[in-house]
């Protein structure tokens, strides 16, 4: 996935997370899942579009997030290596 988009495999993981995080993501075996119809929901194409347009929007947040504190940390480790 890093690869494929151009990132580093650390903002990919952090992205994944925070989305898990949020409920965008579901994380387990789903086939050991007994109530496997109370995960299933149809979207609408409008509902889908806005699903999409969320999505992209919080991955950018996340994307700027994780960008800032690596630039951070590479200021901290600056300022130990400077003293």
């Amino acid at each position: 996935m890093a690869q494929e988009y151009g990132v580093s495999v650390g903002k990919v993981n952090y992205c994944l997370k925070a989305s898990i995080f949020k409920g965008f993501m579901k994380v387990g075996n789903f086939k050991r899942n007994t109530q496997k119809l109370s995960y299933l929901y149809l979207l609408t194409p409008s509902g889908i579009e806005e699903k999409v347009r969320l999505t992209a929007s919080f991955l950018k947040r996340k994307i700027t997030e994780h960008e800032k504190i690596t630039r951070e940390i590479e200021q901290l480790k600056q300022d130990i290596s400077n003293h």
